[in-house]
């Protein structure tokens, strides 16, 4: 068997470009300037106070899909994937598919004690689970063809008109204020879906005009699959970069693009596409070309292969996700990384003919479907994988400020990653705790007073 190591050479290949680009625009787009100002309770400058800095939240959005919440065979491993999830991202992408919140028409699934449905937990679940772990949920499939009911068909498209509008209005009614980032439309390059209207030429200027009515407030993101978002490059012949300017161009309003990167390939082919996408430069070229469109772009579903659980084969995994994520976090319109599957043994069965129950029964089953990549960050048992620990390293260590300073007359000057801060002053023998957040949208001068 071939040195699968070879997958890595593109990104060995461009370290200047990681010096000279990559590293330099994480410190320049990821960080900024704080400064904290100490006084007493009279106004008056304390020098020389002490001050831990830890920051407890990112601006940035780092995820996965939720839909084995709650769905695992034990309580002890539901509660694992709980704790491991919640460790490590601060978003998690619900499944809002139409044929599993709605399979009768009219009987619709979102309440929390909702019948189950594989990798489908009911959308209230997954809210409280979100709240409770100061997790932003994402919407995924608002008008996802390839999921819409079967009792749709064959529908007119007239018909198929009101049953959507009717999902967008429950859905505004019941989510829109919980969920900032809206999913309006996902791989449009399916062959034959569910109804006609999704190939009809107003589809997508129709869906996206909906979407605003019901979602004005929200951000209406478009998304395409790995090959459509990553392998054309230049906007002339990319027809994923097209069919997004035609819909903005015929007024309808899309806040953000996102790019799947599923490496759904055999061993050899993706050394072969490893020449485009492991390729550092060629990844930051599509960014650049699709931010000309968007103001935030996403990476909406990961699925890097380890292909086994041999060692070698799941450092690789390990090490392309460090590069691949290294890349993506530094550009300046890169908002939300998702990974897709956190556990092996539960990824979506190709098999339509099989209910979920019977789909269900094939957990655990590394030889069919998407299982066959062994793409997960934890293995079947829920023990770690080298990915899960080196996303574990960049979330939380790597790309997180924690540090300990003094004032000197009175202020004290850092530079951090954006997001939440918790800031504790030890002064004149008392001590004071006080949350504020860095942000990249305004000035970050704080006052404590103690």
């Amino acid at each position: 068997m071939r040195d699968r190591s070879l997958v890595l050479k593109e990104f060995e290949s461009n370290k200047e470009f990681f010096e000279k680009t990559i590293y330099p625009n994480i410190e320049k787009y990821r960080k900024g300037d704080m400064t904290i100002t100490v006084v007493d309770q009279n106004g008056n400058i304390v020098s020389n106070a002490k001050i831990k800095v830890k920051q407890i939240q990112h601006d940035f959005r780092f995820g996965a899909n939720l839909f084995m919440l709650d769905e695992l065979e034990t309580e002890e491993k539901n509660c694992l994937y709980k704790d491991y999830f919640k460790n490590v991202f601060n978003m998690a992408t619900l499944p809002f598919y139409w044929n599993a919140i709605e399979e009768i028409r009219g009987q619709q699934r979102y309440a929390k004690d909702s019948y189950r449905f594989y990798r489908r937990p009911p959308i209230d679940l997954c809210i409280e689970y979100c709240e409770k772990n100061g997790i932003e949920p994402r919407e995924h499939g608002l008008a996802y063809d390839q999921t819409y009911p079967l009792w749709l068909k064959g529908a007119p498209i007239d018909i198929v008109k009101v049953e959507l509008e009717r999902r967008f209005r429950e859905i505004s009614e019941r989510y829109a204020s919980k969920i900032r980032t809206i999913e309006v439309t996902n791989e449009m390059y399916w062959g034959e879906g569910v109804t006609d209207f999704y190939t009809h030429p107003s589809f997508l200027e129709w869906v996206y005009k909906t979407a605003d009515k019901y979602f004005p407030n929200n951000q209406l993101t478009i998304n395409e699959g790995t090959g459509e978002a990553w392998l054309y490059e230049c906007k002339c012949v990319a027809p994923y970069y097209a069919y997004t300017e035609a819909t903005k161009l015929k007024g309808a309003r899309v806040d953000a693009m996102g790019m799947q990167f599923h490496m759904f390939y055999s061993r050899e082919e993706e050394l072969e596409k490893s020449k485009k996408l492991y390729n550092p430069v060629h990844l930051y070229n599509q960014m650049n070309l699709y931010s000309n469109l968007v103001d935030y772009l996403q990476i909406t579903e990961i699925t890097i292969p380890a292909y086994s659980n041999d060692p070698l084969d799941e450092e690789i995994q390990a090490k392309l996700i460090e590069y691949l994520y290294t890349v993506w976090f530094s550009h300046p319109k890169m908002e939300q990384i998702i990974y897709w599957n956190m556990i092996d043994g539960y990824a979506y069965i190709h098999n339509p003919n099989k209910v979920p129950e019977k789909i269900r029964e094939s957990q655990g089953n590394m030889t069919i479907g998407e299982n066959i990549y062994y793409g997960g960050l934890l293995r079947f048992d829920m023990t770690q994988k080298p990915a899960y620990r080196i996303l574990d390293e960049l979330i939380n260590k790597r790309w997180r400020t924690n540090l300990d300073i003094t004032t000197t007359n009175g202020k004290a000057d850092l530079r951090g990653f954006y997001g939440e801060y918790e800031i504790t002053v030890a002064a004149n023998g008392k001590t004071t705790t006080k949350a504020v957040h860095l942000s990249s949208k305004k000035q970050n001068n704080f006052e404590i007073v103690i």
